[in-house]
């Protein structure tokens, strides 16, 4: 409220928005609804989200932000706080475009696509391929994405995955990851949510 400058107190500004998207591909009407309330010296500031009192990770999924700052009590809809002064340096990343959003959704595919795949299969892609999967996220459209995904999900020549790409994220804002092989040594299949509890509860 300290960033309003306008007489009159904005509305609240409601959106639906998917789990797996990230904050900066579906804010920009938010932008456009609060930012005629504050100082035009403020116009370019970047926008920055916050929620009982942590700033909002912009390069976290959506569903993994929600269920990182809430429990099962929650009550929807989720209120976020909007913030265009006094970005937190020391917390977030600086996000100037959807480019940097992409930047980092295809550096993160990279790493998984090599972590499943003996070949990179991401980094051999066609551009027009890379283009679909990332339009296919940004506009939550799942046939598009999904077209271009299931290449990545194919085993190809082998029986398995080399590994299956794993990252559990903290409240406390740490994260880890570990090389978990589909099967054993044996060859037999793991069960997963059995290994992934062993894992996390280490």
């Amino acid at each position: 409220e300290d960033e309003i400058i306008d007489l009159q107190v904005p509305e609240k500004y409601y959106l639906m928005v998917p789990r797996l998207s990230y904050f900066p591909l579906v804010t920009d009407k938010v932008r456009k609804h609060f930012v005629k309330f504050i100082h035009p010296e403020k116009h370019e500031s970047e926008m920055w989200l916050e929620y009982n009192g942590i700033a909002l990770k912009w390069h976290y999924p959506i569903g993994v932000l929600f269920d990182l700052n809430n429990n099962s009590d929650i009550q929807l809809p989720w209120n976020i706080i909007v913030h265009f002064d006094k970005f937190p340096e020391d917390e977030l990343l600086h996000c100037t475009s959807r480019d940097t959003v992409e930047s980092h959704f295809l550096a993160c595919l990279k790493e998984a696509d090599v972590l499943k795949h003996k070949t990179q299969i991401v980094t051999n892609m066609q551009k027009k391929d890379h283009t679909q999967l990332w339009l296919g996220l940004q506009n939550d459209k799942f046939d598009q994405f999904w077209a271009v995904n299931r290449k990545l999900m194919e085993l190809g020549s082998e029986d398995s995955f080399k590994y299956i790409p794993f990252r559990c994220y903290y409240k406390d804002e740490h994260m880890i990851q570990r090389l978990i092989r589909p099967v054993t040594d044996n060859g037999d299949r793991k069960n997963s949510p059995r290994h992934v509890k062993r894992i996390v509860s280490r």
